[in-house]
């Protein structure tokens, strides 16, 4: 019998030999054409149980990067000096990421950026502090989004009843914040750091190229908007919500772009961006500290620590895709050859799935959502050739393990 697989999944479960990794990752959505019949394009895995974000590791050792640093170089000069007071924008919420492109760019290229923010829904006392870092330690000035906060909570819990997808609102803003800064200061140079196509889900060809693609940050037709799953037009009628108050949320349109030639580049794509290189790059010059404590599902204690809710956003794609948080760590050490496939096995194996029950109360309090209630909305989204229930249990059917129900 063949099992039903949702959100457009494969349904054979494959983990690549490699790096571990599952055939069921999706790729980066384009969030404000999100909704609930959404088909997700996901990691491809050959025949030889290979995938694409292992091949592109192996072809990445081999670039040259100080050509590519030639080119950056290009482009900076391009821009010093032509807007102003700033040279470029770099968003960023005081991560490791942005800490290091931000105070690159100034200290080593001699650019002035401006540093832009779509902040937390809920910051972490850490995130916090290094976000505070960030500013002071590298002298830059920042423009903070200022979010009607009773909208933030509705589209936030919204996007965790229909597409159990906590984190949404925070990924809406931090795509597109920047980009409509830029058009509001006429500051045409926006740089990201690594390109989300290194970790798989998307066409491989996106690597080879430094801009991101304008779907990702500007709309066409604004009757197929949505936020939360939900159409826009019906956010205003069924759930009160003010347009003067969504429009910090929705993209421009691309026409916006008409009058000015805006590109938005990869850091990465010029640089040889290692995430754990980042890291103690960050700490070093940023002021960044990663927490005391690991982050509950994984074993890292520096990724992803600002905002209360990514730790329940990694654990709803672990509902959803049967793949948690440990599994994206593992990969990407793997892929920068930071760990044996056996040594990732057993982290795979210690920590994936764990409940983050750290900051969970005080989240569902904040959205005003039952705590049973959330996790019988879980349920309902497990894809059931992901999952098996056994005695009032769920289990996998496939593991990295292969220690799986049907396995």
């Amino acid at each position: 019998m063949t099992l039903k697989s949702f959100y457009g999944l494969p349904k054979k479960v494959i983990f690549c030999k490699k790096t571990l990794m599952s055939n069921q990752q999706p790729g980066s959505a384009i969030e404000f054409n999100h909704n609930i019949r959404s088909q997700k394009k996901t990691l491809k895995i050959d025949k030889k149980g290979i995938s694409e974000s292992w091949y592109y590791s192996r072809i990445k050792k081999k670039i040259n990067f100080k050509e590519r640093e030639k080119k950056l170089l290009k482009l900076l000069e391009k821009h010093r000096g032509k807007y102003g007071e700033f040279d470029c924008i770099v968003p960023g919420s005081g991560g490791k990421d942005s800490c290091f492109a931000a105070h690159i760019l100034k200290y080593k290229y001699g650019m002035n950026p401006l540093t832009v923010t779509w902040p937390p829904i809920l910051y972490t006392d850490y995130g916090l502090k290094n976000f505070k870092n960030w500013i002071s330690v590298g002298k830059f000035k920042n423009i903070s989004a200022s979010r009607d906060e009773k909208t933030m909570i509705t589209l936030t819990k919204l996007s965790i009843l229909n597409l159990l997808h906590p984190f949404q609102t925070f990924m809406l803003g931090q795509k597109i914040f920047s980009v409509k800064m830029a058009l509001k200061y006429k500051i045409p140079l926006v740089f990201y750091g690594e390109n989300e196509a290194e970790h798989g889900g998307q066409p491989l060809a996106e690597n080879y190229v430094s801009l991101r693609k304008k779907s990702f940050f500007t709309y066409q037709n604004i009757s197929k908007l949505y936020l939360a799953g939900i159409p826009l037009n019906e956010l205003s009628s069924t759930y009160s919500l003010k347009k003067k108050n969504l429009d910090i949320f929705l993209p421009p349109p691309v026409k916006a772009l008409d009058n000015i030639p805006l590109e938005v580049h990869y850091l990465g794509y010029y640089i040889n961006w290692i995430p754990q290189e980042t890291f103690y790059y960050a700490v070093e010059n940023c002021g960044f500290r990663p927490r005391p404590f690991r982050t509950q599902g994984t074993y890292s204690k520096y990724n992803s620590i600002d905002d209360k809710i990514d730790d329940l956003h990694y654990y709803t794609i672990f509902i959803k895709f049967g793949i948690g948080r440990a599994t994206y760590d593992v990969a990407q050490e793997l892929r920068n050859d930071h760990l044996s496939i056996e040594e990732g096995k057993k982290l795979i194996k210690k920590y994936e799935g764990e409940f983050p029950n750290r900051y969970f109360t005080e989240i569902m309090k904040y959205l005003n959502i039952n705590k049973n209630y959330f996790h019988e909305l879980c349920n309902k989204f497990r894809s059931p050739h992901l999952w098996k229930k056994i005695k009032n249990r769920w289990h996998l059917r496939h593991t990295a393990n292969k220690d799986g129900t049907d396995d």
